[in-house]
């Protein structure tokens, strides 16, 4: 074996067929939002600090959120895997994504992000695909705009 070759393994989706696309137009670059999907995720997703992220093809990254449930809740901390996929500079990026049993139930799914300008506006469309069951896949339709939103709003308040 050659290597000097980087090794490159594709997801393999074929036994999980549940996906979701969601669409937003917000009001941010297309250079902005490309930033947040490769180096940001503290400003907008990630708990501070717990970031590993290169934002570079074949790389591995990790983060943490924390959600508490309600106000009786302890706060929930949540680790996030995976690894960038594909990338295309202010275009798209694609990358793999596992979480714990409240998430992906530790299946390996992938994540394209598409950053499509219309003027002042960009449409972002994000596609989740290979989830293992519909419960995994609803519950992300449901996180995802909210997710979005707050995307948008914390690069708004910067």
């Amino acid at each position: 074996m050659d290597t000097a070759k980087e090794i490159f393994r594709e997801p393999d989706l074929s036994n999980r067929p549940y996906n979701l696309t969601v669409e937003r137009v917000l009001m941010l670059t297309p250079e902005l939002l490309f930033d947040a999907w490769t180096k940001e995720f503290e400003v907008w997703f990630a708990v501070p600090g717990s970031v590993l992220m290169t934002g570079k093809v074949n790389t591995p990254f990790f983060f943490e959120t924390e959600f508490r449930p309600d106000d009786n809740s302890e706060l929930q901390r949540h680790p996030h895997y995976g690894r960038f996929l594909k990338i295309i500079r202010d275009q798209l990026v694609q990358l793999t994504w596992v979480t714990g049993a409240a998430g992906t139930k530790g299946s390996e799914t992938v994540v394209t992000v598409e950053f499509n300008p219309n003027g002042e506006t960009t449409l972002l469309k994000l596609t989740h695909a290979g989830f293992l069951d519909e419960e995994s896949r609803d519950k992300h339709q449901q996180a995802w705009p909210m997710v979005l939103e707050q995307l948008e709003k914390r690069y708004k308040e910067r």
